[in-house]
């Protein structure tokens, strides 16, 4: 479906910290596979799909922001005309998961400076590898709160857990949203 024969037509940009699966929800979502090789992304990589919601034809311009600073500069060119920003943190126990966890609100001030109040939904990703499913529900609840993001959604890029159910109440979230 070309952007003429779409109902709705939205740029969303994926951003977090690097290797929190960003690259990985988009491959899921957009491809319905996983690649077990971690490939850093650099600067941005561009996917573009369409789904249908709710009987409306939505194409979508999926952004991936690659998460390291070295490529901090080139942020607000890739950020431009961004109609929803997706936050990706990890969910796992680990340093890692828990500085990108941290790391939030600093993703949300980037990309509002250069996108203004756009809407922002998070996703904590890596369901798969952790065993208490719901021990930062809390924690992500007050920063969506306290931010005004849309919700909070938790997926699996390896399994494809949650992922297609995001993506689509993302979708349906902007639909409201464009209708104000």
């Amino acid at each position: 479906m070309s952007d003429s024969e779409a109902d709705f037509v939205f740029k969303v940009t994926v951003i977090g910290d690097g290797q929190v699966g960003k690259s990985s929800l988009i491959r899921r979502y957009t491809q319905a596979s996983f690649q077990t090789q971690y490939t850093k992304t650099i600067g941005a990589q561009f996917s573009s799909y369409s789904d249908e919601v709710d009987n409306l034809k939505c194409h979508l311009s999926l952004w991936d922001i690659a998460g390291q600073d070295d490529h901090f500069f080139l942020r607000p060119v890739f950020y431009k005309g961004t109609s929803c920003g997706i936050i990706v943190f990890s969910l796992e126990d680990s340093d890692h998961g828990k500085e990108s966890l941290k790391r939030i609100p600093a993703w949300h001030g980037d990309i509002k400076k250069f996108c203004g109040d756009i809407p922002i939904v998070i996703l904590g990703n890596k369901l798969d590898l952790v065993a208490d499913k719901n021990s930062k529900d809390a924690e992500v609840q007050k920063i969506v709160d306290k931010r005004g993001f849309l919700g909070f959604y938790k997926t699996s890029a390896k399994t494809g857990e949650n992922v297609g159910e995001a993506f689509k109440t993302i979708i349906r979230k902007l639909l409201t949203h464009e209708e104000i």
